[in-house]
């Protein structure tokens, strides 16, 4: 999933989570942070903010970690420098440092390479969990007003009173006119505990009416199902988290004993997570065979699909879009290539890396760039995407009127094979 201004987000990714507002650009933009879009919190270790932090730094055992070509006095002579002559003391020594790793990773020009301090890579670490702080509501901007789409069960915007198709008036008494997506759900996320206000508008009422609240911690299913018309089986499958393994699991038994005639994928707006998640669900399609190809600067291996593949003689339909991506990639292209489903919608992402997160001693972490994946049929992923084998695209207008072309495709195509 990936959050794009209301002009342009429909066309890809439907809407946005704000309970995913982190893991949004945690998957597809590798939870990028560009220059000047972020300010570093210093904080304690009770996760207090603080204004300052000390930073040693022995320039001897520096040094023997650097090439013949790196002067490290350069770094030094400018730290210095800010340290004794920068107008407004005392500077921060642990911004400091986390400023020059930030910098020294987004030196490799890769998006999805990122420094994460402490705060940060705390909520990464949660996000992957499938735990996120807010009110648990999926919104979208249509006819440029912002939209509840639908509530999450249980959680507090549905307990709130909130409901499908309500306008989003003003957050906190600010207007949502010509708010874009990710101003709003940076506006209406929060600690759990604290409250939020959203003035709404409901079909079929005279007056606006003020809701209140209260976040909460909203723990998200990453793959749920349904049966369809036609005796089809529907599957949902949002990220590819901690818990996507066993609940899909569980999801193939129920599945069987429903004995479908056919099985539509959702992977549409999927941003991928844990390539584990990815190699177990294709395996419910492949057996005993190769998922997906990993090639690093110094190695390569072939991921093979594990268990029984349950859904390999159904008739399957895998729905993709341009936020399919990463892990989700990885799924459809390995579908595609040993031809067990049809690909419907729109060419997907393109995030084909693979990146690592080393853990640091201050709590901070490095997320890095370590391989990239190809798909069975060796077709390369990254910035290729997946091509779908039959295009239907979601208009604007199919977007604003709760219409699916998509989906309804599916329907169709599996009514016929």
């Amino acid at each position: 999933m990936f959050i794009l201004d209301k002009n342009t987000m429909f066309k890809k990714y439907f809407s946005s989570y704000l309970i995913v507002a982190v893991m949004v650009t945690m998957f597809v933009g590798g939870f990028y942070i560009g220059k000047g879009e972020h300010q570093i919190t210093v904080v304690n270790s009770n996760g207090e903010p603080v204004e300052s932090g000390s930073v040693t730094i022995n320039e001897k055992d520096v040094k023997s970690y650097l090439g013949k070509d790196v002067d490290f006095d350069l770094f030094m002579d400018v730290w210095k420098m800010l340290k004794s002559r920068y107008v407004d003391q005392p500077v921060s020594e642990t911004k400091m440092l986390y400023g020059a790793v930030s910098g020294l990773v987004s030196s490799l020009d890769d998006p999805y390479s990122v420094f994460l301090e402490p705060k940060i890579s705390e909520e990464f670490s949660e996000s992957l969990n499938g735990r996120f702080e807010g009110i648990g509501a999926e919104i979208a901007i249509k006819h440029d007003i912002l939209t509840i789409v639908s509530p999450l069960p249980d959680s507090p915007a549905e307990q709130a009173g909130l409901k499908p198709k309500d306008k989003v008036i003003k957050i906190d008494g600010v207007s949502t006119e010509n708010m874009g997506i990710n101003e709003a759900v940076d506006n209406i996320r929060g600690e759990k505990g604290t409250t939020v206000v959203l003035n709404i508008y409901r079909d079929g009422e005279d007056d606006f009416r003020d809701i209140e609240v209260i976040r909460d911690t909203i723990k998200v299913v990453s793959v749920t199902w349904e049966m369809k018309e036609n005796n089809i089986a529907y599957i949902y499958l949002r990220n590819f988290n901690t818990d996507t393994t066993l609940v899909f699991n569980s999801i193939q038994k129920e599945i069987i004993e429903a004995n479908p005639s056919g099985i539509i994928f959702d992977l549409r707006s999927n941003p991928g997570g844990f390539l584990q998640s990815a190699v177990d669900v294709a395996s419910a399609w492949i057996e005993n065979d190769v998922v997906v190809i990993e090639r690093s600067n110094n190695a390569y291996r072939e991921y093979r699909s594990n268990g029984k593949p349950v859904f390999k003689d159904i008739p399957t339909v895998v729905l993709i879009n341009g936020g399919s991506a990463s892990a989700s990639e990885i799924t459809a292209g390995a579908l595609q290539d040993y031809g067990v489903a049809y690909l419907i919608g729109e060419k997907s992402f393109g995030k084909g890396s693979v990146q690592i997160v080393e853990d640091l001693q201050d709590g901070s972490s490095v997320k890095f760039t370590i391989a990239k994946w190809y798909t069975p049929n060796n077709r390369t992923i990254d910035e290729e995407g997946i091509a779908p084998d039959e295009v239907i695209e979601l208009t604007e207008e199919d977007f604003n009127e709760d219409r699916d072309p998509q989906l309804e495709r599916a329907v169709e195509y599996l009514g016929k094979n």
